[in-house]
Order: structure tokens, then C-alpha cells, then sequence
């Protein structure tokens, strides 16, 4: 028999995390507090499935403990679940204030990206209009009765200084990624958060996630 295909991305990982386990993890709503240690438990009720990698399991596990409905669902008074669904412990103080704290950080990055978008399209706009006004200028000043016998200098475009928009290289092509995605006319700022054979994963400062194609990403330069 053909052996079975290994999974490739976080994505496809917690997928079947949610079907193996419906009683523990979930892909919609707020995500339960998990068992500490449950990666050793993972690991053992998983020890001969060949799709999915010890390295891979880790790294999705956490990617989804990191993912804000699962910072959301970190209160006080929750137990921790094991793979049945069952509780093992209560959510200790310092575990809330810490997931209170990574949230609070997590929002304010996004809430700064924004800040900074909204700057570099002002900056733009300001730039454009300053060039109008300076077009407009040269053109009262030109003597419509009278052809110069000298050669009429060009005036220079004025060029309007954007933040600078990379190409991404491979050693960028990594979760967690501050990249740039076209979406309609403006780039929009974005953090990679999976890779995969068909696409890359992102998702938008507005929360929103998507799926986009490599050459619609660049890596985000933005001045502060």
C-alpha cells in the first residue's frame, strides 16, 4: 500500500486535531483551555500516524494556543480539558494575566499597523495635492503670446516617497511575517500565519483571514 500523504501546513494539522478530537479542540467560537502537557498526550495517542510529524504537531499546537479566540477563552473560574473533554484543572491567576497580556499586545501591533497605513495614505495624498498646486503654478506663469526661442526646460515629476514594498524571499516565507497584500487598489498590511502547496495564509489588521498567491504579497517596510 501507497504510503499516506503527510501533512504539509499548521492548517491541516488542527483540522484533523478537531477530527480526531471534537471533545478537545475546535476550529469555530472560542477555543477550551487545554491540558498542560497535552503535547506528551498528542504524542502518544498519535505515535503511529505517519501523516503527522512530532515537529509539525508542535509548532501547530502552538499556533493554535497562540490564536486570539484561544487567548479569548483563558478566564478565571474555566478548567483545562484533556483530549476526552474532561477537566483536569483550574485556570490559574497568573495563566489569565498572562494570556490578558498577550492579547493586549497582539491587538496593540495590529492597532499600530493600522495607525501607520492610515499615515503613509495621508502622506500620499498630501504629496499629490502639493504637486497639483505646484503644476498649476508653472502653468499661470507661461506666456501664451510669445513662442521661447530657448528649449523649455522639463519640470520633474514629483515623486511621492511610499514605504518601500520588497519582494519576499524564501527566508521570509515564514508564519508570522509583516507583509504588504493588494487587495483593490491600496496594499494592506497583513502577518503570514501558514504556508502551504496551494497558497499563504494571512491575515488582515482588520482580523480578517485569507488565502492569497506569493506574488500578491511584498514585505512591509513602513517608516515610523
Amino acid at each position: 500500500m501507497d504510503n499516506p500523504q503527510k501533512f504539509s501546513n499548521s492548517k491541516e494539522v488542527i483540522g484533523f486535531l478537531v477530527e480526531q478530537f471534537p471533545a478537545c479542540f475546535s476550529n469555530k467560537g472560542d477555543a477550551k483551555p487545554l491540558k498542560i502537557g497535552i503535547f506528551q498526550d498528542l504524542a502518544e495517542r498519535l505515535e503511529n500516524e505517519e501523516r503527522v510529524s512530532k515537529t509539525l504537531l508542535r509548532s501547530s499546537l502552538r499556533h493554535y494556543t497562540n490564536s486570539w479566540r484561544y487567548l479569548h477563552g483563558i478566564k478565571k473560574g474555566t478548567q483545562r480539558i484533556d483530549l476526552d473533554g474532561n477537566d483536569v484543572a483550574a485556570i490559574e491567576d497568573e495563566h489569565v494575566e498572562h494570556a490578558k497580556k498577550q492579547l493586549e499586545e497582539s491587538k496593540a501591533k495590529v492597532a499600530e499597523k493600522r495607525k501607520e497605513q492610515k499615515a503613509a495614505i495621508a502622506d500620499a495624498k498630501g504629496a499629490d495635492a502639493k504637486g497639483a498646486d505646484v503644476k498649476n503654478t508653472y502653468k499661470k506663469r507661461e506666456a501664451p503670446k510669445f513662442k521661447p526661442t530657448s528649449k523649455v526646460v522639463k519640470k520633474e515629476q514629483i515623486k511621492v516617497k511610499q514605504p518601500i514594498a520588497e519582494r519576499l524571499e524564501q527566508a521570509h516565507i515564514v508564519a508570522g511575517t509583516a507583509v504588504t497584500v493588494k487587495i483593490g487598489k491600496s496594499p494592506m498590511p497583513a502577518t503570514i500565519t501558514d504556508v502551504s502547496k496551494d497558497g499563504i495564509q494571512v491575515q488582515l489588521d482588520t482580523g480578517m483571514v485569507v488565502k492569497v498567491q506569493l506574488e500578491n504579497l511584498r514585505l512591509a517596510r513602513f517608516k515610523r
